[in-house]
């Protein structure tokens, strides 16, 4: 277990834990974040057992731009571009439907994927430079969300290979979360800091 803070060389060293499969834990806009390489099943795997969590809660996936997110689905509808275009990055998670032929086992997906970009900048290099990660909040499941590495290392220790910490973490009001179950039908799924009306606005559909 290692742990880096930003004024250290930890590009690097947490790229290599990422490709050999192990679970790294990272600094998000809001609270600290378990991730590992989305296109390893053993990585994912290693990911939900560090939090205790079944495959029935499968992760999101965190990336850099919006082109890193349409690489990873079949389409995006014009109303979630425009969302992404205004609330990227920042505390938005958008579920598309995934790419059939992308190669990943995230969980019970049901063939779609959740997609977030952190407003964090550490968060946002490592992701420019390994590429999209499946991330979930650095706590076991059923404790609370961690704010600071400390309080992820209680949590998770030697099961996280490498702690990036930059300070305490934002904290406060988790993602909003909207599906696109077609191109014209959004629906929420979680509320959060985004108010509805904006995302109506912006999207310029209504919330089913």
């Amino acid at each position: 277990m290692s742990v880096y803070t930003a004024h250290d060389e930890w590009l690097e060293p947490t790229k290599a834990a990422i490709a050999a499969g192990k679970v790294i834990c990272l600094p998000t806009d809001t609270v600290y974040g378990v991730g590992a390489n989305a296109f390893s099943a053993d990585a994912v795997t290693a990911l939900l057992e560090a939090k205790s969590r079944t495959r029935q809660k499968p992760p999101p996936v965190l990336v850099a731009s919006i082109e890193q997110a349409q690489s990873l689905v079949e389409s995006v509808p014009e109303a979630a571009h425009k969302l992404a275009e205004a609330f990227w990055p920042g505390a938005l998670t958008i579920i598309l439907p995934a790419k059939p032929t992308i190669g990943w086992d995230l969980g019970e997906t049901n063939g779609t994927v959740a997609l977030r970009m952190p407003n964090h900048p550490m968060a946002l290099e490592l992701l420019t430079a390994v590429g999209p990660l499946a991330v979930t909040s650095a706590n076991i499941t059923g404790q609370p969300p961690a704010n600071t590495v400390e309080e992820a290392r209680a949590q998770l220790g030697d099961a996280v290979a490498v702690y990036l910490d930059a300070g305490r973490g934002g904290g406060g009001v988790p993602s909003s979360i909207v599906r696109f179950n077609s191109d014209t039908e959004m629906e929420l799924i979680r509320a959060g800091a985004i108010a509805s009306a904006d995302l109506e606005r912006v999207s310029g559909l209504e919330l089913a």
